[in-house]
């Protein structure tokens, strides 16, 4: 697990640098690995039980830069759009895990749920380079957009939109 640490840790200065963006549309879209992790308190949280509802899933950590300066996008459009079908999953990768992101998550007042990672996850989602990583999953549970470093409110807002008015 030491190691796991810090080959994120390494990558995670780099994805500061390293802006991605790519929209998928629906005929082609895969789907989106499922998984099961612990939330902060301890509870499974599962990727597949949120089918019908359009989610973000942010690969984020407590240390990186632009991971916390997304995270106030997240609360906005959690507030604004969780009434209307959004979930957000953020996926901790702190080494430290628990103890690490649990005061975090209280002191910035995050109001989604969190996650704790782990190199499984981490794989089955292509190898995260770099974080922030986001991905968009459409009501199929279908990858449709993927984001590597850090992203304005405005672009994780429009496809949110798009996404919650396409039709099951």
């Amino acid at each position: 697990m030491k190691r796991f640490g810090w080959s994120i840790a390494l990558v995670g200065l780099t994805a500061f640098f390293a802006f991605g963006a790519g929209t998928v549309d629906g005929a082609s879209r895969a789907p989106a690995p499922d998984f099961t992790l612990n939330d902060l308190n301890g509870k499974p949280v599962q990727l597949s039980q949120l089918r019908g509802k359009v989610v973000i899933l942010d690969f984020w950590a407590t240390w990186c830069p632009p991971c916390k300066a997304e995270i106030p996008h997240f609360k906005e459009l959690y507030t604004q759009y969780q009434p209307k079908g959004l979930e957000i999953i953020g996926i901790a990768l702190d080494q430290g895990g628990v103890a690490d992101v649990a005061p975090f998550a209280r002191e910035q007042a995050i109001n989604y749920p969190l996650v704790i990672g782990n190199a499984q996850v981490v794989e089955s989602y292509g190898g995260i380079r770099g974080i922030p990583t986001t991905f968009l999953i459409d009501k199929k549970g279908r990858i449709a957009a993927k984001y590597v470093g850090y992203q304005d409110k405005q672009v994780f807002e429009k496809e949110i939109r798009v996404l919650l008015a396409e039709n099951l």
